[in-house]
């Protein structure tokens, strides 16, 4: 692959993924051009339909060039039928990744066919086994870090180690911390607790050079208390949490309406607290932490949400634009070298126990189960 810095566009975009399609994404691309006046961004999709809704978005215009594709991955699509697509905006916007002309891509498009189109077609950086999904999310001390969110269900003591040293990149790059801490999502905070993969890990953690930065383990409610900078786990656990989080935000939300209308003096009530209730919208707003990132690729792949809406999608481009900026893959190869991680199967035993099989090798091949696997992202 060309070196990113090389690139002619800093961003290839998706634009016919998302439920409102390819109007969000322009409308999000004219704000982020406003942030990022110096960036370039190649747009993908049907072009005289791009090349109409530009004319309207000056900002965009100056900063897009469009190229035209034929294709779309829809939503409810198979990621082994977007895999034939060679055509599809998503496709022909991660081939542009390939190919050195952008040193990224941004998504709101199918979330499975994104994540399998950038491990096959894109694969991971030298020395990950599986890349992982990481997120910003809303907690009492400020924002925190979470990976794997679901594109690895099952995961061994290697993944996780990885997981760790790209959620310490992440967090350093995205949030601007300079040490952030580190804790693995457990059944307990004792040591004795949890499975023997967790365990073994956070040894492994504890020997390296994230030692003075990792906490060791956290549990759920630790998450929401800011207990750490970076909660790293398996996918499939990554993903309840998530979900788990995301239901119990927009219950609170359907309570607090609910009490608030419930009459004459609740209505006055909330006049008198909006105020507050203002901001907490601001400090809980999803569109804040839109932008989910695939780490461990060779490139920066960021899969917005599909339901956003242009400030949502935005955000989007905010987080992408900062892993180029703040070359996040160069610095997750510099760890992984202080690991001895950086070399497939060249792995110190006595720091990493044996992986599996398929450890330090590409994605491996589909199998029957990989589309309801990916399905849970």
């Amino acid at each position: 692959m060309s070196d990113p810095s090389r690139a002619r566009y800093a961003l290839a975009i998706d634009a016919m993924g998302g439920d409102q399609a390819p109007d969000m994404v322009i409308d999000g691309l004219e704000l982020a051009a406003e942030r990022h006046p110096e960036a370039r961004f190649l747009l993908i999709g049907d072009e005289p339909k791009l090349t109409a809704l530009l004319r309207k978005r000056r900002r965009a215009q100056a900063v897009c060039t469009v190229l035209h594709a034929t294709e779309v991955v829809t939503g409810d699509m198979k990621p082994t039928a977007a895999l034939r697509l060679r055509k599809s905006s998503m496709r022909v916007a991660i081939d542009a990744v390939v190919a050195g002309d952008a040193a990224g891509v941004v998504s709101a498009g199918n979330t499975g066919a994104l994540l399998t189109l950038s491990k096959i077609v894109l694969k991971s950086l030298p020395g990950i086994d599986r890349p992982a999904m990481a997120a910003i999310a809303p907690s009492r001390r400020g924002d925190v870090v979470m990976l794997d969110l679901g594109a690895n269900v099952q995961c061994d003591v290697r993944n996780l180690v990885e997981f760790a040293v790209m959620g310490d990149v992440f967090a350093r790059t995205v949030l601007g911390l300079t040490a952030p801490t580190i804790g693995l999502l457990n059944v307990g905070s004792e040591d004795l607790k949890g499975v023997d993969t967790v365990r073994d890990a956070a040894e492994v953690l504890r020997a390296s050079h994230l030692a003075p930065q990792f906490h060791g383990f956290v549990e759920g409610h630790d998450i929401a208390g800011g207990t750490v900078d970076v909660v790293v786990t398996d996918g499939f656990t990554g993903n309840v949490a998530l979900k788990t989080g995301e239901g119990a935000l927009k219950l609170m939300g359907e309570f607090m309406k609910m009490v608030f209308t419930s009459g004459l003096i609740a209505k006055i009530a909330y006049l008198l607290v909006r105020p507050g209730l203002d901001r907490l919208r601001e400090w809980l707003d999803p569109r804040r932490y839109n932008g989910a990132v695939m780490v461990g690729l060779n490139g920066v792949v960021v899969k917005s949400h599909g339901g956003t809406d242009a400030q949502g999608f935005a955000h989007a481009v905010d987080v992408a634009m900062d892993m180029v900026v703040h070359r996040f893959n160069d610095r997750i190869r510099d760890d992984l070298a202080r690991l001895g991680l950086d070399k497939r199967g060249g792995t110190d035993k006595n720091k990493l126990p044996a992986a599996e099989a398929n450890a330090g090798g590409d994605a491996p091949p589909l199998s029957a189960t990989d589309d309801n696997q990916l399905a849970t992202a």
